[in-house]
């Protein structure tokens, strides 16, 4: 039994070790996509601290291109492992980053920060990723605190409300978008509302880093009380875990996380939808091992999917969100025909 377990550690590591390679590969071969015309020759020297290139290539790449990358990295890990907590605290396949008003917050935010000219600006956000991040948080908090019922906050009440909240705040931004003053107000909330990394720079990645340090250092520690909350309440409970406090951490983690990487990113949606369930086929359910190669997965698809927007419509910018659902749709579908009870393991 304990070579088994030593098996499937070594295993696991394997995995882990061979998903932070691809990250790592993926983010240096994005590096050379763009619609700047650099030759990938000049990337590697240039990377590797050669003299000689143009400043105008060294610019491009260490201020445009790999904060983009980073940026992207950082986006789809959070939006991934949120989506897999979530799937494991309300046992619902179809709960995502969004569940609790993050999005529906986040947008209304943006939406005030849009149509009133908003120009404040804090830590390297301006005024329309700071309010996103007010909205998102609030709405979490509201949302939360209404589910709550006789000290306890139940599973089911926590989706009713997130989705009246949601569908009210939803309604809210669609109301200002539509008595926009301008056009152009309208165009760049339509713009924020698909998501995208267009704005990335090393200011934005150092301001909602500690952020994200915060809440997955939370969501590690009590990785090992999700897999316990995959019992029911009572075996939790008698297992020695304090359900409802281990609950409102968590939920706060996750809520936070996706608060900050959607005010610098918008919403992209599918990535933190479909990746934890293509993990749990693949490697199981054990939350330990689950979240990590999640975040690894999330942050190479997110990569990916910006890259190929800067290669193949440079220099125009499709919507992320796009890409990420028509890239990931068929082949998560090719897994739930194969494997759905993998899927809904609930």
């Amino acid at each position: 039994m304990l070579s088994v377990k030593l098996s499937l550690r070594k295993r696991r590591g394997l995995s882990l070790a061979l998903a932070a390679s691809l990250l790592i590969i993926s983010g240096i071969v994005a590096i050379t996509w763009g619609a700047a015309g650099i030759p990938t020759v000049a990337i590697i020297k240039i990377l590797l601290g050669a003299e000689g290139a143009p400043e105008t290539w060294k610019t491009i790449i260490f201020q445009i291109r790999i904060p983009r990358i980073v940026l992207g990295g950082m986006v789809g890990m959070t939006l991934a492992v949120a989506g897999a907590v979530y799937q494991a605290l309300f046992r619902n396949p179809l709960a995502d980053p969004y569940l609790l008003g993050v999005s529906s917050g986040a947008s209304f935010g943006a939406a005030l920060a849009i149509y009133f000219v908003w120009r404040f600006s804090w830590g390297g956000l301006n005024a329309i990723s700071l309010a996103a991040f007010a909205g998102a948080m609030l709405a979490t908090a509201v949302i939360y605190f209404l589910a709550r019922v006789g000290g306890k906050t139940p599973v089911t009440t926590l989706i009713l409300a997130g989705v009246a909240i949601g569908a009210l705040l939803s309604s809210a931004t669609t109301f200002l978008m539509f008595t926009a003053r301008e056009a152009f107000h309208t165009i760049n909330l339509l713009g924020w509302l698909m998501g995208s990394l267009a704005l990335a720079d090393w200011l934005r990645i150092r301001t909602i880093t500690p952020y994200l340090a915060v809440a997955f250092s939370l969501i590690a520690y009590y990785s090992f009380a999700l897999n316990v909350l995959q019992l029911d309440e009572d075996q939790a409970m008698a297992l020695g875990v304090d359900v409802e406090r281990v609950r409102f951490t968590i939920i706060a983690a996750a809520s936070l996380a996706t608060a900050a990487v959607v005010s610098v990113s918008g919403v992209i949606g599918f990535v933190g939808l479909v990746i934890p369930h293509i993990v749990r086929i693949l490697w199981g359910s054990d939350y330990r091992f689950l979240l990590p190669m999640s975040g690894i997965l999330g942050g190479i698809c997110l990569i990916l999917a910006d890259g190929f927007i800067r290669l193949l419509f440079a220099p125009r910018e499709l919507p992320i969100g796009v890409v990420t659902a028509f890239l990931g749709a068929p082949f998560f579908l090719y897994l739930l025909r194969r494997h759905k009870k993998e899927i809904f393991p609930f």
